[in-house]
C-alpha cells in the first residue's frame, strides 16, 4: 500500500508540474501571438532588429494567462459542459448503487464526497476532473452503470478517487482545456499562412541591407511556421506523458482502497470487451478517461511507438499487473 508521505510527494510532484504547464503555455501562446504580429506586418525585421509595435503579442499573454486562471477555477465546468454531462440524480437502481459506491470510496480514500455526474454514453468509463478534493467531480457513463455490477464501480470508482487524491485531476484538467487553446491558435496562425500573411515582412529594406533583412524575416516566418505545427503536437504528447504512469498508479490505489483487485480487473475486461468509444471524448480530453475513450483497444498494443501515442498503459498489462495482486500469472484472457 501506499504511504501516507508517497501521495504526498504526488500531490507537491503536481502541483509543480501545473506551474510548470502553465508557464509553457503562456510561452507557446505568446510565441504564437509574436508570430501573428509579423504575419499580419504589426512589426518586422529589418536591419537586423525588430520594428513596429506588437499588438497581438500583448493580448496573447494576457488571453493566456486569463485562460490558465479559467481553467484552474473553472476547468472541471468547461469539461463536464463538453461531454454533456448531467448530475447524477438517484432515480434508478443503478444510480443510487453508483453514489452510494462514491461515498464509500470517499470514506476510504479519507476524501470529500466528490461531486457525481453522468454522460449519456453507451460505452462504458468513466473520469475525475477538478482542481483538488474540495471541488472534484466523478463522472461515469451510462453504459458502465448499466453494464457493471457493484464490485466492477468499486474498482473504477476507486481508480478515480486515487486521481483526486493525489492531484492529478487539476493537471490533466489543465491540460485538456489548455490544449484546446493552444491548437485554436496553431490554426490560425496557419490559416494566416495559407491566406499569404507571411508575404513581404522583411520590414522594407530600403538599405543594402535588405537582403539580410529579408533573410532573417524569412527565418523567422519559418520558425514561426514550425512552431504553429508542432506546438499543438507537443501540447498533446505532454497530455498523453503525464497521463499514462498515473494510470498504473491509480489502479494499485484502487486496490488499496477496495482491498479487491478482481472488481478493477472485471472492469478493465468489461470496457475492453464492449469496445465502444465515448463519442463526446475528443483527443484533448481522452487522457482523463480510465481507458483510451476514442478506441478501447488502440492502447492493447504495446510496441513503443503505440506507447509513445497513446495516452493509457496497454489494457493487458493493466490487467496483468492486478492479476499479479492476486497471485496469478498472465494477462487477461
Amino acid at each position: 500500500m501506499a504511504a501516507a508521505s508517497d501521495f504526498r510527494a504526488l500531490q507537491r510532484q503536481n502541483s509543480r508540474r501545473t506551474l510548470a504547464l502553465v508557464a509553457v503555455f503562456i510561452t507557446l501562446f505568446t510565441a504564437l501571438g509574436f508570430g501573428l504580429d509579423f504575419a499580419f506586418g504589426l512589426i518586422g525585421y529589418q536591419d537586423g532588429q525588430f520594428v513596429g509595435l506588437p499588438l497581438i503579442t500583448p493580448i496573447a499573454f494576457v488571453a493566456s494567462a486569463v485562460q490558465s486562471v479559467v481553467s484552474y477555477y473553472r476547468g472541471s465546468s468547461i469539461v463536464l459542459f463538453s461531454m454533456g454531462a448531467r448530475p447524477l440524480y438517484p432515480i434508478k437502481p443503478e444510480e443510487e448503487m453508483c453514489r452510494n459506491v462514491i461515498r464509500e470510496m470517499a470514506i476510504a480514500a479519507r476524501l470529500p464526497e466528490p461531486k457525481a455526474y453522468v454522460m449519456p454514453e453507451s460505452g462504458p468509463n468513466a473520469f475525475a476532473t477538478g482542481r483538488d478534493p474540495a471541488h472534484a467531480a466523478i463522472c461515469v457513463t451510462s453504459g458502465m452503470l448499466e453494464r457493471m455490477d457493484r464490485e466492477q464501480l468499486q474498482g473504477v470508482i476507486g481508480h478515480e478517487m486515487a486521481h483526486i487524491r493525489d492531484y492529478d485531476i487539476r493537471l490533466m484538467t489543465m491540460i485538456a482545456v489548455l490544449v484546446g487553446g493552444i491548437a485554436l491558435l496553431s490554426d490560425l496562425t496557419m490559416r494566416s499562412a495559407r491566406a499569404g500573411a507571411f508575404r513581404g515582412n522583411g520590414g522594407g529594406g530600403r538599405s543594402g541591407r535588405s537582403g539580410k533583412s529579408s533573410a532573417g524575416a524569412g527565418v523567422i516566418m519559418l520558425l514561426v511556421l514550425i512552431l504553429a505545427v508542432l506546438a499543438p503536437v507537443f501540447a498533446q504528447l505532454l497530455a498523453m506523458a503525464v497521463s499514462r504512469q498515473r494510470e498504473y498508479m491509480a489502479d494499485a490505489a484502487s486496490v488499496e482502497f477496495t482491498r479487491n483487485p478482481s472488481g478493477l480487473i472485471r472492469a478493465l475486461e468489461t470496457i475492453a470487451d464492449a469496445r465502444d468509444p465515448v463519442d463526446r471524448a475528443t483527443r484533448g480530453t481522452a487522457h482523463l478517461f480510465i481507458v483510451n475513450p476514442l478506441n478501447p483497444l488502440r492502447d492493447d498494443n504495446e510496441s513503443a511507438l503505440n506507447n509513445l501515442l497513446s495516452t493509457h498503459p496497454p489494457l493487458g498489462r493493466r490487467v496483468a499487473r492486478l492479476r499479479a495482486m492476486l497471485g496469478q500469472g498472465g494477462a487477461a484472457g
